[in-house]
């Protein structure tokens, strides 16, 4: 115990004084219990002592035990290596009996195994000398096996002499195979009946012979038989591009009339097959020399009907070894062009087409996996298309020449008897002249296709762009044309163009196809890039050609909107011949205005019946970038402008800004018509705003200028002042504070969704000063006044009208008028 325990012990058997009584009875069993202790720890050294004797007693007993074990273990070891030399002594003689039993054997085997093979090469002599094919041809198998036995004992000179005997067997028997072959096909066979038979057990031999001996004769025999082809066919008369069908049948001609004395060869060997691949490799080499050897260039129909015969023999070889599906597969490519004129396919349609490129895939496994099984020997994979037909590849350019004559010819013809109209009934608004153009096109591609898939099918795809190309121009050419004159700073064009109702769904009619041409063109790639041959695939682009008519569909466009705004050039003369600055009252719309309505509401139906949603949201953009600004600058075009005058304008204003936002409803295409009806609000609430400013009194027009119009300039500010009427003298000294406090108080503009002729203003921080004119609440108050000054003379449509094209207007001092 501690020093706190034995406290807290001490505290607890005596907390007071009258406990102290038991301090002595207590001390006295302590001392017992010690006396107790001590005697134990006596007891246990005294036994402790007696142990440690004992202990080193029993330590000397346990090594004398180990001592005479170690004894006895190697008294054990002495015996036994004893009893081994024993057992050695005795097994000598039954070891020694053994090995020669078993070399007495292996000698016996050997000996039994030479005999054999002396006799078996002995009678291989025999047979060889008597030309005993079949029975060599076994024999031939059974030496080999027991020269493998003697494989160990090569450098013995009786092995020696029984080998060197057995390969001039050999050279006997391939010798006399050799020249027995020699005499198939010179008509030995027809008078010798068993010829046939003979030369059949020869193959066996071959077989058993080395597979050195079977390829020499393979193609000794093949060369034999294409020596009177040589021969033939390198004449004069016949070593011409015009026979080269010839060529053909006469090999046809032989395999017929040869095949049943060709099947004395065993299937393995593939004959037929071996000697077609080496007639296609001399044709070929003689096709090369008669092309190279032509004077000038071959005749375009010569040069195509020896391809197409040529093709249509490395397709039978094709076939007969191991044919395929290339040709169905390209057709079905080639179908695919164009397919897509109207885009909602249905969903049988879709269905049927992947079903027959299942079925053709499927098929072409099938056919694959037949030929592997036919032809599964080296060599057998050897693809015969190409094989001969490329050697003409170098010289079809005269037909790639022709092609693009006929397809420029048929391009004039098209155009020539183009009508320039769609006929009644037709679910395309796409020109005849364009569908029937990618029709020749297909055609020109499936008879290349059908001949080469190499450098002249990528020199056709290039002729297809310069076609479709040319017919882009023509597409261009057909548009209405311009003369000289004034034309809106929108659209960017040179003279003005009119345009009829029916120049207009013309127009339609070209964005139409060239929007037909440009998908068609795409689709037209992606076949040829499945089509060719994939070191050309690369190259197969026709962005060109879709860049083309990108660029018709897009001049289209703007020629409709340029001919819709020549239509509109009267009724903004008209405008600026209405008599403003002498008006009496406010009444109904002008007649401008009706003119304007009347154009819009002949013209729009058709075009948004006729143009893709794409191309008429593209249509009002333009049209909406066009009309806004000119109605704009139109207004400085008008002479004097009364208050009457102004607020007449200002209610047209507003007409002319509801007749632009039916627009999208006229055409029954409202799916982008949000951002058009903000561009228009936008553009023609600077109109307003303009007249606004020049319904404001002289003494704050500035002001309200400013505050309208802040990207105004003085030189349009001048013009307002002219428009109010001022004499030169009162307007100078009002454009002498004007340009003192600078032009106008810039604020920032929420750029519209549709992209402007012009890029939009940057943000200004207004001046501290330009913020001072106005900010006041009084001096808006004060503006608000003067504009509605007249509203108790001219009466309440009056004062509609001027609070309605406030309301309009999100930003500016006077919409703080209608937000208390």
């Amino acid at each position: 115990m501690d020093k706190s325990s034995a406290l807290e012990y001490i505290n607890q058997m005596f907390p007071n004084e009258a406990s102290l009584s038991g301090v002595e009875p207590l001390m006295q069993k302590i001392q017992n219990e010690i006396r107790t202790v001590d005697a134990g720890i006596l007891t246990a050294v005294r036994q402790q002592s007696n142990s440690g004797t004992k202990a080193k007693e029993d330590l000397a007993a346990a090594t004398r035990a180990v001592e005479e074990l170690m004894y006895k273990i190697r008294e054990i070891k002495t015996k036994a290596v004893q009893s081994e030399t024993m057992v050695q002594e005795i097994c000598r003689d039954i070891k020694k009996l053994d090995f020669a039993k078993k070399h007495i054997t292996t000698t016996i085997t050997a000996l039994h195994r030479l005999t054999m093979l002396v006799s078996a090469v002995e009678q291989l002599q025999v047979m060889a000398s008597k030309r005993q094919y079949k029975e060599a041809a076994a024999q031939l198998e059974a030496v080999n096996q027991l020269c493998s036995h003697f494989e160990a004992y090569r450098d013995i000179p009786k092995i020696l002499e029984l080998r060197e005997k057995f390969k001039n067997i050999k050279q006997i028997l391939k010798s006399h195979v050799f020249s027995d072959f020699s005499s198939l096909g010179t008509g030995k066979e027809s008078e010798e009946t068993n010829l046939l038979q003979q030369l059949s057990d020869a193959c066996l031999v071959v077989d058993a012979l080395e597979p050195s001996v079977r390829e020499e004769l393979v193609n000794n025999f093949c060369n034999r038989e294409l020596t009177s082809y040589e021969q033939i066919f390198e004449g004069a008369e016949l070593a011409k591009l015009d026979k080269t069908e010839r060529r053909y049948a006469w090999i046809k001609r032989r395999m017929r009339s040869n095949e049943e004395i060709w099947k004395i060869f065993p299937l393995s060997w593939h004959v037929s097959y071996r000697l077609c691949i080496l007639f296609c490799k001399k044709t070929r080499k003689q096709l090369e020399d008669i092309l190279a050897n032509l004077k000038e260039k071959p005749d375009v129909g010569t040069l195509l009907l020896a391809l197409q015969r040529t093709l249509e023999f490395e397709d039978e070889l094709a076939e007969k070894f191991g044919g395929g599906t290339q040709n169905r597969e390209i057709a079905n490519e080639i179908e695919e062009i164009g397919r897509g004129t109207n885009s909602s396919n249905s969903a049988s349609d879709i269905r049927k087409k992947y079903e027959k490129k299942l079925a053709a895939h499927q098929g072409g496994d099938t056919e694959e996996k037949d030929g592997t099984k036919d032809l599964a020997v080296p060599g057998a994979g050897f693809n015969f298309r190409g094989i001969i037909s490329s050697c003409f590849e170098p010289h079809l350019t005269v037909y790639v020449e022709l092609e693009e004559k006929t397809l420029m010819e048929s391009l004039e013809k098209l155009v020539q008897e183009e009508t320039w109209d769609i006929e009644e009934g037709s679910q395309s608004n796409v020109l005849s002249s364009s569908m029937q153009l990618f029709l020749i096109i297909k055609r020109s591609l499936k008879r290349c296709s059908a001949l080469t898939k190499n450098q002249t099918l990528f020199n056709l795809l290039k002729v297809f762009q310069r076609v479709l190309k040319a017919y882009a121009t023509k597409l261009f050419a057909r548009l209405p044309k311009g003369g000289t004159g004034i034309v809106a700073a929108a659209t960017g064009m040179d003279g003005q163009i009119k345009t009829s109702d029916r120049d207009e769904r013309v127009i339609c009619y070209i964005v139409n196809s060239a929007e037909y041409c440009h998908k068609t063109a795409g689709e037209l790639a992606e076949s040829v890039s499945k089509i060719i041959d994939p070191q050309y695939a690369e190259g197969v682009d026709m962005s060109e050609v879709q860049d083309e008519f990108s660029a018709v569909i897009t001049k289209s466009l703007v020629t409709l909107v340029h001919g819709l705004e020549t239509k509109f050039d009267i009724e903004m003369a008209a405008m600026t011949r209405v008599p403003w600055g002498t008006l009496e009252s406010v009444g109904d719309q002008s007649e401008y205005v009706n003119a304007i309505n009347s154009i819009l509401t002949t013209s729009i139906p058709a075009l948004g019946s006729l143009l893709s949603p794409i191309y008429f949201q593209f249509f009002l953009d333009k049209l909406a970038s066009s009309l806004g600004p000119r109605f704009y600058s139109n207004i400085f075009k008008c002479k004097q402008i009364s208050e009457t005058g102004a607020q007449q304008m200002l209610l047209d204003t507003q007409a002319v800004k509801t007749i632009l936002l039916e627009v999208p409803s006229l055409g029954r295409q409202t799916s982008g018509a949000a951002s058009y009806s903000k561009f228009v609000s936008r553009e023609m609430s600077k109109a307003e705003a303009l007249l606004k400013v020049i319904l404001s009194p002289v003494d704050s027009v500035a002001d309200t200028y400013r505050a309208l119009l802040p990207e105004g300039t003085p030189m349009e500010f001048q013009r307002i002042l002219e428009l109010k009427g001022l004499k030169k003298a009162d307007q100078q000294s009002i454009l002498d504070d004007f340009n003192k406090l600078g032009p106008g108080i810039k604020q920032t503009q929420v750029a519209p969704t549709i992209v402007p002729a012009a890029p939009p203003v940057a943000p200004v921080v207004p001046s501290p000063s330009a913020v001072g004119l106005i900010a006041s609440r009084e001096d808006v108050l004060t503006r608000a006044a003067a504009l509605g000054r007249g509203a108790a003379t001219t009466g309440f449509k009056r004062f509609l009208a001027l609070t309605e094209a406030a309301k309009d207007r999100k930003d500016g001092p006077f919409r703080k008028l209608f937000n208390p």
